[in-house]
């Protein structure tokens, strides 16, 4: 097929002055500049990608989709709302729970978490916290026995393993004639577990339920009921009818309510890493600019040439145009690849530095994790693709008009 001359032109422009076949180094350059500002874009949003994703993995292994309380203290009649619950489309799995602060003393060692009751059961079908112990058993939770499964950070700030035992401090007390003298029970480390959280690996342990009403004097109430949801985006939606469904008079929460600080801080750092790096893919297509002004400045007398064998402004300027967009197409192709390949194994690069290096990058104390995981998304790269074409395209307008522009008998007064 008989391409357009304008197109040939163009493409013969980008070529060494030397030699056919080699891009010449000044639109190399420009296509390296792109191909890098696109690649570290899509590896920093693929980042963000991962991170959100993981974090709400990580978060609904350990909580539940969404609760219902009462509104003034303990759920009284929960065998009923738990009942009309499992009969509401779209829930899964229905779990009473006792939910609670606590000290845990091992010999000189005292510190607080959090402290939950749970029916191991039910437990096991709202959650998948079951999948993420290090040692032991869920099921190991029997009433009466009084075992603790405790988060792995918890387990080694107070210096005890499976087998062990921790003493229970709950902060209401009970009256004596000396004072008030705080309840405690010491339990038994039956299990760990590693979520992957600090936030839950060091601040959270697992009791039988009848054990947690037993020692917080909670009767036959419980704190609440966590729900398993089919859908987890709709919990807000979901939990929300079901209480409308019960009467009314409960006090309704999800897991998008609870850590919404961190989805909500993650979007807002993506935009502004977006906008951000979008600025190193402008400053590539600012190099467009130069480079077709240079082979502009430099082809002049071709143009004049051109323009007395009968083309027109339109087609001059068609002809540099082509260059800006073949620039901006290559480096965008490659960026993009590159950006895929280095996301996609992002993790596996980051592991092998560490090692390397001798250096831990991620502290799970600080960021919640200590992997860096990375997820490609299609809509990010054509978001990212079409933007950087937009600006490499802008970038020809103002050489391929000054191209255009050129007087045939000014270029050729002094050859």
């Amino acid at each position: 097929m008989k391409l357009p001359y304008e197109w040939l032109i163009g493409t013969r422009y980008l070529r060494a002055t030397q030699g056919r076949g080699f891009v010449s180094f000044i639109s190399m350059i420009c296509i390296a500049g792109l191909m890098l500002g696109v690649a570290v874009l899509i590896v920093v949003l693929s980042v963000m990608n991962g991170f959100e994703q993981e974090l709400r993995s990580r978060i609904l292994t350990v909580t539940s989709h969404a609760t219902l309380m009462g509104l003034d203290g303990p759920l009284p009649d929960w065998r009923g709302a738990r009942e009309a619950a499992l009969k509401q489309p779209g829930v899964q799995a229905a779990a009473p729970y006792i939910e609670a602060q606590a000290m845990f003393a091992s010999g000189p060692r005292l510190t607080g978490a959090q402290l939950r009751g749970v029916d191991p059961v039910e437990e096991a079908r709202t959650v998948g916290l079951g999948r993420q112990l290090l040692q032991g058993r869920l099921d190991s939770l029997q009433p009466g026995r009084y075992r603790v499964i405790l988060g792995e950070a918890l387990a080694q700030e107070l210096g005890v393993q499976v087998g062990g035992s921790v003493v229970l401090i709950a902060p209401q007390g009970t009256a004596t004639p000396t004072g008030i003298v705080p309840r405690m029970r010491r339990f038994e480390v039956s299990g760990i577990f590693r979520s992957g959280m600090y936030e839950f690996d060091r601040g959270l342990a697992l009791v039988n339920l009848a054990d947690a009403a037993r020692l917080y004097r909670m009767g036959d109430d419980v704190t609440g009921i966590r729900l398993a949801l089919t859908d987890p985006l709709a919990a807000p939606s979901t939990v929300r009818q079901l209480a409308l469904a019960l009467g009314g008079g409960f006090y309704v929460s999800d897991w998008t309510r609870n850590h919404a600080n961190f989805f909500r801080s993650i979007q807002m750092t993506k935009s502004m890493m977006f906008i951000i790096l979008l600025m190193v893919v402008g400053v590539a297509a600012f190099n467009i600019v130069a480079t077709l002004v240079m082979i502009v400045k430099e082809k002049q007398t071709d143009i004049a040439i051109l323009r007395t064998l009968g083309a027109g402004p339109a087609n001059v300027l068609a002809a540099f145009a082509v260059q800006g967009v073949l620039i901006g197409v290559t480096g965008i192709v490659l960026g993009v690849g590159l950006g895929a390949v280095v996301a996609t194994n992002l993790e596996s690069l980051v592991h092998g530095l560490e090692r390397l290096t001798g250096n831990k990058f991620l502290d799970a104390k600080v960021y919640f994790m200590s992997d860096l995981p990375a997820q490609v998304q299609l809509a990010d790269v054509l978001q990212i693709g079409g933007v950087a074409f937009v600006l490499c395209a802008l970038a020809t307008v103002y050489p391929a008009w000054r191209a255009a522009r050129t007087a045939p008998a000014r270029a050729l007064r002094h050859e």
